[in-house]
Protein backbone atom coordinates (compact mmCIF):
# COMPACT_ATOMS: atom_id res chain seq x y z
CA UNK A 1 0.00 0.00 0.00
CA UNK A 2 1.41 3.37 -0.96
CA UNK A 3 1.11 6.50 1.08
CA UNK A 4 -1.88 8.66 0.10
CA UNK A 5 0.28 11.71 -0.33
CA UNK A 6 3.91 12.87 -0.31
CA UNK A 7 5.61 13.32 3.04
CA UNK A 8 6.80 16.73 4.08
CA UNK A 9 10.30 17.23 5.47
CA UNK A 10 8.81 17.06 8.95
CA UNK A 11 6.96 13.86 8.07
CA UNK A 12 10.06 12.21 6.70
CA UNK A 13 11.92 13.14 9.89
CA UNK A 14 9.20 11.68 12.11
CA UNK A 15 9.16 8.40 10.15
CA UNK A 16 12.95 8.15 10.29
CA UNK A 17 12.95 8.95 14.01
CA UNK A 18 10.30 6.30 14.68
CA UNK A 19 12.35 3.64 12.92
CA UNK A 20 15.59 4.60 14.67
CA UNK A 21 14.10 4.98 18.13
CA UNK A 22 12.15 1.74 17.96
CA UNK A 23 15.20 -0.11 16.65
CA UNK A 24 17.54 1.26 19.32
CA UNK A 25 15.01 0.88 22.11
CA UNK A 26 14.29 -2.78 21.41
CA UNK A 27 17.87 -3.62 20.40
CA UNK A 28 19.58 -2.23 23.47
CA UNK A 29 16.69 -2.44 25.94
CA UNK A 30 15.90 1.25 26.40
CA UNK A 31 12.15 1.52 27.06
CA UNK A 32 12.21 5.32 26.94
CA UNK A 33 13.57 5.27 23.42
CA UNK A 34 11.03 2.63 22.43
CA UNK A 35 8.25 4.78 23.91
CA UNK A 36 9.39 7.82 21.92
CA UNK A 37 9.63 5.71 18.79
CA UNK A 38 6.12 4.38 19.36
CA UNK A 39 4.80 7.93 19.76
CA UNK A 40 6.46 8.97 16.49
CA UNK A 41 5.02 5.91 14.72
CA UNK A 42 1.53 6.65 16.06
CA UNK A 43 1.82 10.26 14.81
CA UNK A 44 2.82 9.03 11.35
CA UNK A 45 -0.07 6.55 11.27
CA UNK A 46 -2.52 9.27 12.33
CA UNK A 47 -1.26 11.42 9.45
CA UNK A 48 -1.83 8.55 7.03
CA UNK A 49 -5.33 7.98 8.42
CA UNK A 50 -6.08 11.68 8.00
CA UNK A 51 -4.89 11.50 4.41
CA UNK A 52 -7.09 8.51 3.66
CA UNK A 53 -10.20 10.60 4.29
CA UNK A 54 -11.32 12.20 1.06
CA UNK A 55 -13.73 15.13 1.30
CA UNK A 56 -16.89 14.74 -0.75
CA UNK A 57 -17.25 17.78 -2.94
CA UNK A 58 -19.39 18.64 -5.94
CA UNK A 59 -17.92 21.10 -8.44
CA UNK A 60 -19.83 23.03 -11.12
CA UNK A 61 -18.43 25.74 -13.37
CA UNK A 62 -20.02 28.04 -15.93
CA UNK A 63 -18.16 30.32 -18.36
CA UNK A 64 -19.91 33.55 -19.34
CA UNK A 65 -19.40 33.75 -22.25
CA UNK A 66 -17.49 30.68 -23.39
CA UNK A 67 -16.53 32.37 -26.67
CA UNK A 68 -15.18 35.90 -26.63
CA UNK A 69 -13.05 38.15 -28.80
CA UNK A 70 -9.51 38.87 -27.71
CA UNK A 71 -9.47 41.57 -25.03
CA UNK A 72 -13.17 41.32 -24.19
CA UNK A 73 -14.21 40.26 -20.65
CA UNK A 74 -15.09 36.70 -19.75
CA UNK A 75 -15.85 35.33 -16.30
CA UNK A 76 -15.86 31.90 -14.74
CA UNK A 77 -18.37 31.09 -12.01
CA UNK A 78 -17.27 28.18 -9.80
CA UNK A 79 -19.63 26.55 -7.32
CA UNK A 80 -18.26 24.07 -4.76
CA UNK A 81 -20.70 22.08 -2.62
CA UNK A 82 -19.89 19.93 0.40
CA UNK A 83 -21.90 16.78 -0.29
CA UNK A 84 -20.87 15.13 2.97
CA UNK A 85 -23.59 14.68 5.60
CA UNK A 86 -21.35 14.83 8.66
CA UNK A 87 -18.02 16.57 8.23
CA UNK A 88 -17.31 20.18 7.44
CA UNK A 89 -14.64 20.96 4.86
CA UNK A 90 -11.75 23.16 5.91
CA UNK A 91 -9.51 23.06 2.87
CA UNK A 92 -7.07 24.99 0.72
CA UNK A 93 -8.24 25.01 -2.90
CA UNK A 94 -7.09 26.52 -6.19
CA UNK A 95 -8.73 26.46 -9.61
CA UNK A 96 -6.49 26.11 -12.64
CA UNK A 97 -7.18 28.87 -15.18
CA UNK A 98 -4.89 28.75 -18.19
CA UNK A 99 -1.38 28.97 -16.77
CA UNK A 100 -2.38 30.50 -13.43
CA UNK A 101 -3.96 29.26 -10.20
CA UNK A 102 -6.95 31.09 -8.73
CA UNK A 103 -7.39 30.65 -4.94
CA UNK A 104 -10.80 29.39 -3.83
CA UNK A 105 -11.70 29.85 -0.13
CA UNK A 106 -13.24 26.74 1.41
CA UNK A 107 -13.01 27.59 5.13
CA UNK A 108 -15.54 25.80 7.31
CA UNK A 109 -17.74 24.66 4.43
CA UNK A 110 -20.54 22.93 6.33
CA UNK A 111 -22.25 19.73 5.16
CA UNK A 112 -24.77 20.38 2.41
CA UNK A 113 -23.62 23.99 1.95
CA UNK A 114 -21.93 25.49 -1.09
CA UNK A 115 -19.79 28.46 -1.93
CA UNK A 116 -19.50 30.38 -5.19
CA UNK A 117 -16.45 32.13 -6.57
CA UNK A 118 -16.41 34.31 -9.68
CA UNK A 119 -13.16 35.38 -11.31
CA UNK A 120 -12.08 36.80 -14.69
CA UNK A 121 -10.63 34.56 -17.38
CA UNK A 122 -7.54 36.02 -19.08
CA UNK A 123 -8.36 37.02 -22.66
CA UNK A 124 -5.26 39.01 -23.57
CA UNK A 125 -4.09 36.22 -25.88
CA UNK A 126 -5.91 34.49 -28.69
CA UNK A 127 -6.34 30.79 -28.08
CA UNK A 128 -8.19 28.13 -26.13
CA UNK A 129 -8.07 28.67 -22.36
CA UNK A 130 -8.63 25.47 -20.34
CA UNK A 131 -10.12 26.06 -16.89
CA UNK A 132 -9.99 23.42 -14.16
CA UNK A 133 -9.91 21.04 -12.54
CA UNK A 134 -10.24 22.28 -8.96
CA UNK A 135 -7.25 21.12 -6.93
CA UNK A 136 -7.66 20.56 -3.19
CA UNK A 137 -4.52 20.57 -1.02
CA UNK A 138 -4.79 19.12 2.48
CA UNK A 139 -2.33 18.99 5.38
CA UNK A 140 -2.65 16.80 8.45
CA UNK A 141 -2.72 18.65 11.82
CA UNK A 142 0.94 17.89 12.49
CA UNK A 143 2.10 18.86 9.01
CA UNK A 144 3.60 15.45 8.29
CA UNK A 145 2.18 15.05 4.77
CA UNK A 146 0.58 17.09 2.00
CA UNK A 147 -2.20 15.61 -0.08
CA UNK A 148 -3.39 17.10 -3.39
CA UNK A 149 -6.41 15.86 -5.35
CA UNK A 150 -8.35 17.09 -8.36
CA UNK A 151 -12.13 17.60 -8.27
CA UNK A 152 -14.63 18.30 -11.01
CA UNK A 153 -14.13 18.52 -14.73
CA UNK A 154 -12.77 21.24 -16.94
CA UNK A 155 -14.31 24.00 -19.03
CA UNK A 156 -12.97 25.73 -22.12
CA UNK A 157 -13.07 29.41 -23.03
CA UNK A 158 -12.42 30.24 -26.70
CA UNK A 159 -10.65 33.56 -27.16
CA UNK A 160 -11.31 34.47 -30.80
CA UNK A 161 -9.22 36.94 -32.79
CA UNK A 162 -10.39 40.54 -32.71
CA UNK A 163 -12.83 41.44 -35.46
CA UNK A 164 -12.40 44.84 -37.08
CA UNK A 165 -15.26 46.37 -39.01
CA UNK A 166 -14.72 46.18 -42.78
CA UNK A 167 -17.14 48.32 -44.74
CA UNK A 168 -15.91 47.26 -48.19
CA UNK A 169 -16.56 43.75 -49.54
CA UNK A 170 -15.13 42.61 -52.91
CA UNK A 171 -17.64 42.35 -55.73
CA UNK A 172 -17.93 39.09 -57.64
CA UNK A 173 -16.87 38.51 -61.21
CA UNK A 174 -18.98 36.95 -63.96
CA UNK A 175 -18.25 36.21 -67.63
CA UNK A 176 -20.78 37.68 -70.05
CA UNK A 177 -21.93 36.29 -73.39
CA UNK A 178 -19.65 38.76 -75.16
CA UNK A 179 -16.55 37.25 -73.53
CA UNK A 180 -15.99 40.11 -71.11
CA UNK A 181 -15.42 39.66 -67.39
CA UNK A 182 -17.68 42.03 -65.49
CA UNK A 183 -17.95 42.86 -61.82
CA UNK A 184 -21.13 41.59 -60.27
CA UNK A 185 -22.53 42.72 -56.92
CA UNK A 186 -24.02 40.02 -54.77
CA UNK A 187 -27.60 39.07 -55.55
CA UNK A 188 -27.45 40.14 -59.22
CA UNK A 189 -29.35 38.19 -61.89
CA UNK A 190 -26.82 36.81 -64.42
CA UNK A 191 -26.74 34.71 -67.57
CA UNK A 192 -27.16 30.95 -67.31
CA UNK A 193 -28.02 29.65 -70.80
CA UNK A 194 -29.72 30.44 -74.13
CA UNK A 195 -33.01 29.04 -75.40
CA UNK A 196 -35.40 29.68 -78.27
CA UNK A 197 -37.87 32.53 -78.02
CA UNK A 198 -41.45 31.65 -77.05
CA UNK A 199 -44.48 33.88 -77.06
CA UNK A 200 -44.60 35.92 -73.87
CA UNK A 201 -40.81 36.35 -73.39
CA UNK A 202 -39.62 39.89 -72.85
CA UNK A 203 -37.89 41.32 -75.90
CA UNK A 204 -35.23 42.92 -73.71
CA UNK A 205 -34.01 39.41 -72.87
CA UNK A 206 -33.35 38.58 -76.54
CA UNK A 207 -29.65 38.15 -77.29
CA UNK A 208 -29.43 39.70 -80.73
CA UNK A 209 -25.87 38.61 -81.57
CA UNK A 210 -26.66 34.92 -80.98
CA UNK A 211 -30.01 35.30 -82.76
CA UNK A 212 -28.22 36.63 -85.85
CA UNK A 213 -25.84 33.66 -85.89
CA UNK A 214 -28.54 31.03 -85.36
CA UNK A 215 -31.20 32.64 -87.48
CA UNK A 216 -33.82 32.39 -84.72
CA UNK A 217 -34.60 34.54 -81.76
CA UNK A 218 -32.57 33.37 -78.76
CA UNK A 219 -33.47 34.45 -75.23
CA UNK A 220 -31.20 34.63 -72.20
CA UNK A 221 -32.03 32.33 -69.30
CA UNK A 222 -30.91 34.07 -66.12
CA UNK A 223 -30.39 32.82 -62.60
CA UNK A 224 -29.52 34.52 -59.35
CA UNK A 225 -26.22 32.64 -59.00
CA UNK A 226 -23.77 35.53 -59.21
CA UNK A 227 -23.00 35.86 -55.52
CA UNK A 228 -19.24 36.31 -55.19
CA UNK A 229 -17.37 33.67 -53.24
CA UNK A 230 -14.50 34.93 -51.13
CA UNK A 231 -11.67 32.51 -50.39
CA UNK A 232 -9.44 33.47 -47.45
CA UNK A 233 -6.05 31.71 -47.47
CA UNK A 234 -4.22 32.12 -44.15
CA UNK A 235 -0.48 31.52 -44.34
CA UNK A 236 0.19 29.60 -41.12
CA UNK A 237 3.71 28.54 -42.04
CA UNK A 238 6.21 29.22 -39.26
CA UNK A 239 8.69 30.43 -41.90
CA UNK A 240 6.27 33.18 -42.94
CA UNK A 241 6.14 34.63 -39.41
CA UNK A 242 9.67 35.04 -37.98
CA UNK A 243 10.35 36.49 -34.55
CA UNK A 244 8.07 34.13 -32.65
CA UNK A 245 7.63 34.61 -28.90
CA UNK A 246 5.72 32.25 -26.60
CA UNK A 247 4.71 30.12 -29.57
CA UNK A 248 3.32 32.87 -31.79
CA UNK A 249 4.27 36.03 -33.68
CA UNK A 250 2.60 39.43 -33.90
CA UNK A 251 2.33 39.17 -37.67
CA UNK A 252 0.45 35.89 -37.32
CA UNK A 253 -1.90 37.39 -34.72
CA UNK A 254 -2.65 40.25 -37.11
CA UNK A 255 -3.22 37.82 -39.98
CA UNK A 256 -5.72 35.90 -37.84
CA UNK A 257 -7.52 39.15 -36.99
CA UNK A 258 -7.64 40.07 -40.68
CA UNK A 259 -9.03 36.64 -41.60
CA UNK A 260 -11.69 36.86 -38.88
CA UNK A 261 -12.65 40.38 -40.02
CA UNK A 262 -13.06 39.30 -43.65
CA UNK A 263 -15.15 36.27 -42.66
CA UNK A 264 -17.35 38.43 -40.44
CA UNK A 265 -17.82 41.03 -43.19
CA UNK A 266 -18.79 38.34 -45.71
CA UNK A 267 -21.28 36.78 -43.30
CA UNK A 268 -22.75 40.20 -42.56
CA UNK A 269 -23.29 40.77 -46.29
CA UNK A 270 -24.67 37.24 -46.81
CA UNK A 271 -21.80 36.33 -49.13
CA UNK A 272 -20.34 32.83 -49.45
CA UNK A 273 -16.91 32.67 -47.81
CA UNK A 274 -14.37 29.87 -47.36
CA UNK A 275 -11.31 29.65 -45.12
CA UNK A 276 -8.20 27.62 -45.92
CA UNK A 277 -4.86 27.18 -44.18
CA UNK A 278 -1.60 26.57 -45.99
CA UNK A 279 -0.85 23.73 -43.56
CA UNK A 280 -3.98 21.76 -44.34
CA UNK A 281 -7.77 21.59 -44.52
CA UNK A 282 -10.10 23.45 -42.19
CA UNK A 283 -12.57 21.60 -39.96
CA UNK A 284 -15.14 23.27 -37.74
CA UNK A 285 -16.45 26.83 -37.36
CA UNK A 286 -14.10 29.36 -38.91
CA UNK A 287 -13.63 31.47 -35.76
CA UNK A 288 -12.81 28.37 -33.73
CA UNK A 289 -10.31 27.31 -36.39
CA UNK A 290 -8.66 30.75 -36.23
CA UNK A 291 -8.60 30.50 -32.44
CA UNK A 292 -6.69 27.21 -32.49
CA UNK A 293 -4.40 28.10 -35.42
CA UNK A 294 -0.68 28.15 -34.67
CA UNK A 295 2.36 28.60 -36.93
CA UNK A 296 3.55 25.21 -38.20
CA UNK A 297 5.02 23.51 -41.25
CA UNK A 298 3.24 23.91 -44.58
CA UNK A 299 3.80 23.67 -48.32
CA UNK A 300 2.63 26.80 -50.11
CA UNK A 301 3.54 25.45 -53.56
CA UNK A 302 1.26 22.44 -53.08
CA UNK A 303 -1.53 24.70 -51.84
CA UNK A 304 -1.21 26.96 -54.89
CA UNK A 305 -1.38 23.94 -57.21
CA UNK A 306 -4.50 22.72 -55.44
CA UNK A 307 -6.19 26.12 -55.66
CA UNK A 308 -5.37 26.31 -59.35
CA UNK A 309 -6.85 22.88 -60.07
CA UNK A 310 -9.92 23.39 -57.86
CA UNK A 311 -11.32 26.86 -58.30
CA UNK A 312 -12.95 27.57 -54.94
CA UNK A 313 -14.08 31.15 -55.46
CA UNK A 314 -13.62 34.28 -57.52
CA UNK A 315 -11.92 36.49 -54.91
CA UNK A 316 -8.75 35.13 -53.30
CA UNK A 317 -7.38 36.83 -50.19
CA UNK A 318 -3.89 35.68 -49.16
CA UNK A 319 -2.78 36.73 -45.65
CA UNK A 320 0.88 36.30 -44.75
CA UNK A 321 3.78 37.69 -42.72
CA UNK A 322 7.26 39.07 -43.48
CA UNK A 323 8.53 35.64 -44.52
CA UNK A 324 5.85 35.36 -47.18
CA UNK A 325 6.86 38.48 -49.10
CA UNK A 326 8.91 36.47 -51.61
CA UNK A 327 5.94 34.16 -52.23
CA UNK A 328 3.58 36.87 -53.43
CA UNK A 329 4.63 36.23 -57.02
CA UNK A 330 3.56 32.59 -56.83
CA UNK A 331 0.18 33.59 -55.38
CA UNK A 332 -0.33 36.33 -57.97
CA UNK A 333 -0.07 33.62 -60.66
CA UNK A 334 -3.55 32.53 -59.54
CA UNK A 335 -4.91 35.67 -61.20
CA UNK A 336 -6.28 33.49 -64.00
CA UNK A 337 -8.69 31.18 -62.17
CA UNK A 338 -9.36 33.88 -59.55
CA UNK A 339 -10.39 37.19 -61.17
CA UNK A 340 -9.49 39.14 -58.00
CA UNK A 341 -6.39 38.35 -55.94
CA UNK A 342 -5.65 40.35 -52.79
CA UNK A 343 -2.65 39.92 -50.50
CA UNK A 344 -2.41 41.11 -46.90
CA UNK A 345 1.22 41.52 -45.79
CA UNK A 346 1.77 42.08 -42.08
CA UNK A 347 4.71 43.03 -39.90
CA UNK A 348 7.08 44.20 -42.66
CA UNK A 349 6.19 47.81 -43.45
CA UNK A 350 9.81 48.95 -43.21
CA UNK A 351 10.69 46.91 -46.31
CA UNK A 352 10.40 48.23 -49.85
CA UNK A 353 6.82 48.50 -51.13
CA UNK A 354 5.55 45.51 -53.07
CA UNK A 355 4.95 45.96 -56.78
CA UNK A 356 2.62 43.28 -58.07
CA UNK A 357 2.33 44.78 -61.55
CA UNK A 358 -1.47 44.87 -61.40
CA UNK A 359 -1.74 41.11 -60.92
CA UNK A 360 -2.88 41.51 -57.33
CA UNK A 361 -3.82 44.13 -54.77
CA UNK A 362 -1.36 44.29 -51.86
CA UNK A 363 -2.44 45.66 -48.48
CA UNK A 364 0.38 46.20 -45.98
CA UNK A 365 -0.34 46.83 -42.30
CA UNK A 366 1.17 46.50 -38.85
CA UNK A 367 -2.01 45.65 -36.94
CA UNK A 368 -5.65 44.86 -37.43
CA UNK A 369 -6.83 48.48 -37.30
CA UNK A 370 -4.38 49.53 -40.00
CA UNK A 371 -5.49 46.60 -42.11
CA UNK A 372 -9.17 47.58 -41.78
CA UNK A 373 -8.41 51.16 -42.81
CA UNK A 374 -6.25 50.07 -45.75
CA UNK A 375 -8.81 47.49 -46.83
CA UNK A 376 -11.62 50.03 -46.89
CA UNK A 377 -9.35 52.40 -48.82
CA UNK A 378 -8.88 50.01 -51.75
CA UNK A 379 -10.66 51.18 -54.88
CA UNK A 380 -11.50 49.10 -57.89
CA UNK A 381 -11.51 45.54 -56.61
Amino acid sequence: MTLPGPLTARGAGVVLAAVLLLGLGFRFGYPDLALLGTAAAVAALCGVAFGLWRPRLGVDRVADPDRVARGEPATMTLTVRNTSRLRAANLVAADRCGRADVPVPLLRLRPGRDTTVTYPVPTTRRGVVPVGPLRITRHDPLGLLTLSRAYGGTATVWVHPRIHLLRAVPAGMARSLDGRIDKVPHGTITFDSLREYVVGDELRRVHWRSSAKVGELMVREQLDTSEPTILVLLDDRAAAHPGMRDGTAESFETACEAAASIVAAAVREDLPVALHLVSGPVRGPFLDVLTEAEPRDGDLAATVRSLRQNRLGDTLVFLTGPGGRTDLGAVSALRGPYPVVIAGLFGDQDAAPVSAGGAMIVVEAEDGEQFAAAWDGVRGW
